[in-house]
């Protein structure tokens, strides 16, 4: 009963969507924009007092300024630059506090630690096989933002209907219905098309479309994301034999000695997750 509440919900598109940060949407808007500059992102990250906090606390860490000590949001673009800067800002924006679902706070708090890891893997993946790698970061970011918007609104759903579910059953309709509400979100997010259909096709990656490449990319980061954390609160880790012989790498013409030259990355990567999502 409670699948057909949620199948119903969705058709009739009377599902509660959170809302992106404001600072967030223009933060990426301007980044899209071939002419914005420094000063222009620095101006709008500063107007949100809490965001520009964030920025520097990452942009001070280890992993980001070993070496020294930045002062001001301006110097921090300067240094690290607009494309890193926009990736810390969205980071810090997409987090738990948008969500509301009592008792599975520490799922929630995992499922978008492993979007971030799978985000900064996408990245070295593309780095290493010469792609875009500013646009791998945010499709990586968001390509499981579905499954905490699913389980908000069954959460929601079973409250409202009196069904006491148990844990296993939340999870099977999180399972069920993530990708719908992934799609449903980024494009109520007027996220890139890059990001729809790293969502769309992420379990059909090898079917044509248009941003093929970038969701093969982010198909990659999330199983070297799965390598090094785990798929999910559960589930083993996927093994190196695994992970090498994942049929993504293949397509992006990737070999076995990529892939290790990308996994001497991972003492960077996992700083960068501390970094982020501390």
């Amino acid at each position: 009963m409670i699948e057909s509440l949620v199948e119903q919900k969705l058709k009739q598109n009377d599902i509660e969507i959170p809302l992106l940060p404001e600072v967030a949407g223009k933060v990426l808007r301007l980044t899209q924009d071939p002419d914005s500059d420094a000063v222009a992102l620095g101006k709008l990250i500063q107007g949100d007092q809490g965001l520009a906090s964030q920025v520097m606390r990452v942009a001070n860490s280890v992993a980001y300024s070993p070496n020294t000590t930045l002062v001001s949001l301006q110097q921090a673009i300067s240094r690290l630059g607009i494309n890193l800067i926009s990736d810390i800002a969205m980071a810090a924006s997409i987090n738990a506090s948008l969500f509301k679902t009592p008792g599975f706070e520490g799922r929630i708090r995992f499922e978008l630690k492993f979007a971030l890891a799978c985000a900064l893997w996408a990245k070295e993946v593309a780095r290493n096989a010469r792609h875009n790698v500013e646009a791998a970061f945010l499709a990586g970011l968001l390509h499981n933002i579905g499954r905490p918007t699913a389980l908000q609104s069954v959460i929601k759903i079973a409250e409202q209907s009196e069904q006491n579910l148990a844990q296993d059953t939340f999870v099977a309709l999180e399972n069920r219905f993530q990708k719908a509400f992934g799609i449903r979100l980024a494009e109520e997010w007027a996220m890139p098309q890059t990001v729809v259909n790293a969502i769309r096709y992420f379990d059909a990656y090898q079917q044509p479309h248009d941003t093929a490449l970038h969701t093969k990319l982010t198909v990659a980061g999330a199983s070297l994301a799965h390598y090094s954390l785990g798929k999910n609160n559960c589930a083993e880790k996927l093994s190196l034999q695994q992970l090498k012989s994942h049929s993504v790498f293949g397509e992006l013409d990737i070999y076995q000695s990529d892939i290790d030259a990308i996994l001497e990355k991972k003492d960077s990567v996992d700083a960068n997750i501390k970094a982020m999502s501390s």
